[in-house]
Order: structure tokens, then C-alpha cells, then sequence
């Protein structure tokens, strides 16, 4: 978005739905971990794939140089880090999106400035072959890798970062608080979006109406909305994360 009205439509949007974030977040020495939400090629890099983005995006930039940042502090104090990667078979498509992150095109793994974390020891890469992570990870026999690595580093506080607000992010924390809810995910307390580490992709009205079948998706608005509905599942948002 960059026009004065689509500024304007995203003031009075906020306006009309406002919240609070929580500030910011004082991490402890133990009992955290980081999850990272589809930080791959096919929705970060530029002409990486059909959802990727089609130019330089400052939002999803900004997104990944928060991730590395934080990323690079989890592991200089040996904190687990728990990274989710958007991984689909090409006979198995996911409705209503184009095909997107299939397996051997290299858009489902990492971008350049986070493949580093392939070789970290406290960090457990699951791939992911739907929208919300934490159903992703639920295996036949009812056990859940998510479930057991909360379990395993006894993780009170879960710091979220990834793409997209308000698709993968928003589904990953709403899930994942209503396991809390009922005790599914012992001993998890806190679910807490990291705004300035997660990003959307843009898809402005005027190229959408011209895409047929195509939802708008406006950057800026459906951030705030995909924030605003986390809010109101329960997670904490900050703005500020200090370690």
C-alpha cells in the first residue's frame, strides 16, 4: 500500500478496530522458545514462486532481518528454536492457493539469510504440509512434535514469528492457545506474537479485481487485522523484544 488512500483506509480501519500491544517482551534465561513460521523461499523471496513477492518488499524484509537477529541470540544462549517450513507434494494441492512450496523447487526451504539454522543443534525444523503448524504436527498415532518439544525443553513462553500475520501465523497461535486451554500443551503459558518479526503478503484491490477468483489483500490492513484476531484469541502482541 502507498497512496494517501489506502493510508487513509488503514487509519480508519485501526481506528474502528484498535488494541493495545502488550510493549515489550523481557525474555527469561529459560523457559522460552522461538517458533518461526514459514520463513522459506516461496513466500520470501522475490520471484521465488507463485505466492512469493513479485518485488523488494519492506515488510517481509524487515521480517527476515528480525528473525536472523533473534535467531542468531536463541542460539548464542543455547535457546530452542522450533522452525516451521511450507512443504507440499505436487499431487496434493491446498485450496484456495495457487501451487506453492512443492517439494525439489527449493522454494520450501529456508531463505539465504536463515539457512544457517539447518546446522544448529537446538534447532528442530518440522515441514509443514498445511496451513496451521500446530495440526501439522500432530502425527497418526496422535502424538504431536510441537507437543513434545515443549514438553522436552519444559517451554512456558512462545515467541512467534513468520509469515503470514494473518494465514499461518494466526492459525498456528489460535491452535496452539486452545490446546493451552485444556492442557494439551504442558507446561505452555504464553503464546506471544513478535509484530515487528511477522509479515503479510500484498495484493491490492485494483490488481486483484483483474485476477479472476482473487481476494484483495492489502499489506497493511490484513497485518493489523491478522494481529487484532490474535489479540483476541489470546496471545500476547509486543513490539519490543529485549533478551
Amino acid at each position: 500500500m502507498g497512496t494517501e488512500a489506502d493510508a487513509a483506509a488503514v487509519d480508519l480501519l485501526r481506528s474502528q478496530i484498535p488494541f493495545q500491544t502488550d510493549g515489550e517482551i523481557v525474555l527469561p534465561p529459560r523457559g522460552v522458545g522461538l517458533v518461526l513460521v514459514d520463513l522459506c523461499n516461496g513466500f520470501c523471496t522475490v520471484g521465488a514462486g507463485n505466492l512469493a513477492p513479485v518485488a523488494p518488499n519492506k515488510q517481509i524484509s524487515k521480517m527476515v532481518e528480525e528473525a536472523n537477529r533473534l535467531s542468531k541470540l536463541f542460539c548464542d544462549r543455547n535457546l530452542p528454536i522450533f522452525a516451521f517450513l511450507d512443504t507440499h507434494y505436487p499431487d496434493k494441492p491446498e485450496p484456495p492457493y495457487p501451487p506453492h512450496c512443492i517439494i525439489g523447487t527449493g522454494e520450501e526451504n529456508f531463505v539465504p539469510d536463515l539457512e544457517w539454522l539447518e546446522k544448529e543443534p537446538n534447532v528442530t525444523i518440522k515441514r509443514k504440509s498445511c496451513i496451521d503448524g500446530y495440526i501439522s504436527c500432530i502425527e497418526k498415532d496422535g502424538s504431536s512434535v510441537f507437543v513434545d518439544w515443549v514438553g522436552k525443553y519444559q517451554i512456558k513462553t512462545v515467541l512467534v514469528l513468520g509469515i503470514c500475520t494473518d494465514i499461518c501465523v494466526l492459525d498456528f497461535a489460535s491452535s496452539t492457545l486452545a490446546a493451552r486451554n485444556i492442557d494439551r500443551v504442558p507446561p505452555l503459558q504464553d503464546v506471544v506474537i513478535y509484530s515487528e518479526g511477522c509479515a503479510t503478503y500484498d495484493l491490492p484491490v485494483e490488481i486483484a479485481m483483474n485476477i479472476k477468483g482473487a481476494l484483495a489483500h492489502p499489506q497493511d490492513l490484513m497485518h493489523h487485522i491478522g494481529l487484532y484476531m490474535a489479540k483476541g484469541r489470546g496471545a500476547k502482541v509486543v513490539d519490543r523484544v529485549v533478551i
